[in-house]
């Protein structure tokens, strides 16, 4: 493999004409520069200079090969410079992946702090669920996931993926305006053994959280709609056809709705960061402490 840095002496030597200019340019010895030629051509297999006893000049192979010496130069040259705004928190790229009803508080509400001390951070944000971006993450397109996790429905992350826990989120009943269950500080879920539901998809199977939660509560819900858009969700609600279990983060500053706290201890679930500890984006690092901070604050706001 040829050395970048006996490249560089070989284009010196095209620039100035001489192993002496070189030499001056470099701030090398003559016999240094000489060497250098000497283990370049071992390096290339051929021979790159042809010299006199008071000249020196390149063979066709050697001007080659120093017009093609400044082309890699600049690649390394950009990827040095490359690697310096990667290595300063207030520079370089941040991929973050999330979760629609993170992006209605949590996200911005960190971003909006980062981005103030951090300008220069070039972000891209995608929107998805955590189960359909975390192969990206794996494969280092994503630099960092927010992620959640039932209480009952756990799942565990690939090798070389590790969550950071923020917050636990509990899971509200939002039903229509006037509805009984609204007048209560707290409900059963059997409570509504007989009401119409909205719930979601399941994330890896058909079965959704709401009829997890039924199963232990002993019934099996009347399901009229399933969406895991929470806008559609509190919508269909809205207009009273049926009710719904909603995390906090869905029906923060909804309106047109009641909320309830349900009596549960599992009707909850955790809101981590999901990264691979080897990577060494140090905006990566910076963001997961402001994504902490924003979390403290809706954690408060959540009790």
């Amino acid at each position: 493999m040829l050395s970048s840095h006996r490249l560089r002496v070989l284009l010196e030597v095209f620039r100035t004409g001489s192993i002496a200019g070189a030499a001056r340019s470099l701030r090398l010895s003559p016999s240094a520069v000489s060497h250098q030629l000497s283990r370049l051509e071992e390096e290339a297999g051929v021979g790159l200079v042809e010299r006199g006893a008071q000249s020196l000049r390149l063979t066709a192979a050697g001007r080659r090969l120093a017009t093609r010496a400044q082309e890699v130069l600049d690649i390394i040259e950009a990827a040095e410079k490359d690697l310096l705004a990667q290595a300063r928190a207030d520079a370089g790229q941040l991929r973050i992946g999330f979760f629609a009803s993170a992006g209605y508080r949590l996200l911005p509400l960190a971003l909006s702090t980062f981005t103030a001390r951090h300008p220069a951070v070039e972000l891209d944000l995608v929107l998805g669920q955590p189960h359909e971006l975390l192969p990206d993450l794996e494969r280092g397109a994503l630099d960092i996931l927010v992620v959640f996790e039932h209480a009952l429905d756990p799942w565990k992350p690939p090798e070389g993926v590790e969550v950071t826990h923020l917050f636990d989120e509990p899971q509200l009943l939002v039903v229509p305006p006037g509805h009984p269950a609204g007048q209560q500080r707290r409900v059963q879920l059997s409570d509504l053994a007989d009401e119409p539901w909205i719930t979601t998809y399941g994330t890896d199977t058909p079965v959704s959280v709401l009829e997890r939660a039924s199963a232990l509560e002993g019934f099996s819900p009347t399901i009229r709609c399933r969406s895991d858009h929470y806008e559609v969700t509190l919508g269909l609600v809205r207009a009273g056809l049926g009710v719904a279990l909603v995390p906090s983060l869905g029906a923060q500053g909804a309106s047109g709705i009641q909320v309830c706290r349900l009596d549960g201890p599992r009707l909850y679930r955790r809101i981590g960061a999901a990264t691979r500890p080897t990577n060494p984006n140090p905006a990566l690092r910076s963001f997961i402490d402001y994504l902490r901070d924003a979390s403290a604050q809706l954690r408060n706001a959540l009790r």
